[in-house]
């Protein structure tokens, strides 16, 4: 475990010693937050302050564990030494967490189920909240927000953006090298698209995201990937999730594979023109969400609810996540539409819809079939 994690539960087991103004406080809702910093700066600065206004006497503490599935991880462990432990009351009352953490937690039985007694719960009806890499989370997690691969594309260059996997097949041999993916080793934009291009074409259906692995399914997989070796010839292998940004910037390139959320952060930056935009080609891409869950043995578990009810309200998803993050809400963005302003509503949905989002975003495939996927595209694609 990494130092700094270590010094962050440290922290949660002395709260007198290192937080002493916190401590003065009747009550402590502990918040672990894998992800990066800005994880951990939400939480502190905004929904936290926000929770304590409506329940005068308790604070909010928010510490990050690193980011990636490290960081949850981290959390994950941290909980384990305490059921090992026979401790009633848990240090967290709020963990948040990735889909490959939340699913190694409900199948060790360290998670409470609990979506169903927050009111948010039913303002959610996308699979993320059902199925996190093949393990059933139905229950408890609640999608803090989803994040989204996606194609974005100049409209001055490409008048008819591909709507398919077979169209982009077709563009991209009457223009090469205009469309850019990081590969597998630059960034989780890059293996998204590989994810979505074997969906696309391995004939393998819901089985890649629901299950059961099966190992025949091998032959299928290799047959996508040489078909996307075919593909790479006319296509451009950027330097990571930012160089695809940097190139369609430039100029280098017309059009490729990026997150949603860090295409709209460089075109508020002033990094990308805002007349790039995205498409969300069928059937379909990955996305991840990050998850809100609470832990079997939380001191607060009725508290932690309302703070996650909070989390996930639609206020909250427009002010908190759509704005500030320009992440795509947790809850079903039909029930976010009516908290935000046209400008930014628009700017977030209309080159990819509710509509679009419902039906072309994909969960990752489950692990055997995602590592399966990786070590084939290694041999099949590289060499």
């Amino acid at each position: 475990m990494r130092k700094s994690t270590i010094l962050a539960f440290a922290a949660l087991a002395l709260p007198g010693a290192l937080f002493a103004a916190s401590a003065r406080a009747d009550t402590v809702l502990d918040v672990a937050t894998a992800g990066d910093q800005n994880m951990v700066d939400y939480i502190n600065q905004y929904l936290g302050p926000k929770f304590e206004q409506a329940h005068p006497g308790v604070h909010v503490r928010a510490i990050g564990t690193g980011p990636g599935d490290p960081g949850s991880l981290a959390i994950e462990q941290k909980l384990m030494a305490e059921k090992k432990s026979g401790a009633h009351d848990w240090d967290i009352d709020v963990a948040v967490i990735h889909q490959r953490g939340a699913a190694q937690m409900v199948t060790e039985d360290l998670l409470a189920k609990y979506r169903g007694e927050v009111s948010t719960g039913k303002l959610v009806t996308s699979q993320k909240a059902v199925n996190a890499l093949g393990t059933n989370v139905e229950g408890y997690v609640m999608p803090m927000f989803d994040s989204q691969v996606a194609i974005a594309y100049n409209p001055e260059i490409v008048k008819n953006p591909p709507r398919s996997f077979a169209e982009l097949a077709e563009w991209v041999k009457q223009h090469p090298k205009q469309f850019g993916y990081n590969g597998i080793k630059g960034g989780m934009a890059g293996i998204g698209f590989v994810m979505g291009w074997v969906n696309a074409n391995a004939g393998l259906g819901d089985r890649l995201n629901a299950g059961p692995y099966e190992e025949a399914d091998k032959g299928k997989i290799d047959a996508a990937l040489a078909s996307l070796k075919e593909f790479n010839k006319n296509a451009t292998l950027t330097p990571g999730n930012a160089g695809t940004l940097d190139m369609l910037g430039r100029g280098e390139i017309s059009m490729g594979a990026v997150w949603a959320d860090m295409f709209y952060g460089w075109q508020a930056d002033g990094r990308l023109s805002p007349d790039l935009k995205l498409v969300l080609p069928s059937p379909g891409l990955p996305g991840q969400p990050m998850y809100y869950a609470i832990p079997a043995q939380a001191a607060h578990q009725a508290l932690a609810r309302e703070f996650i009810e909070l989390a996930t309200s639609p206020e909250v998803q427009a002010e908190g996540i759509v704005k500030r993050f320009n992440w795509y809400p947790g809850i079903d963005a039909q029930y976010v539409q009516a908290k935000l302003d046209t400008k930014t509503w628009d700017h977030l949905f209309v080159d990819i819809t509710p509509q679009d989002l419902k039906q072309n975003a994909k969960p990752f495939p489950i692990s055997p079939y995602f590592t399966t996927i990786l070590n084939e595209y290694e041999r099949v694609v590289t060499q």
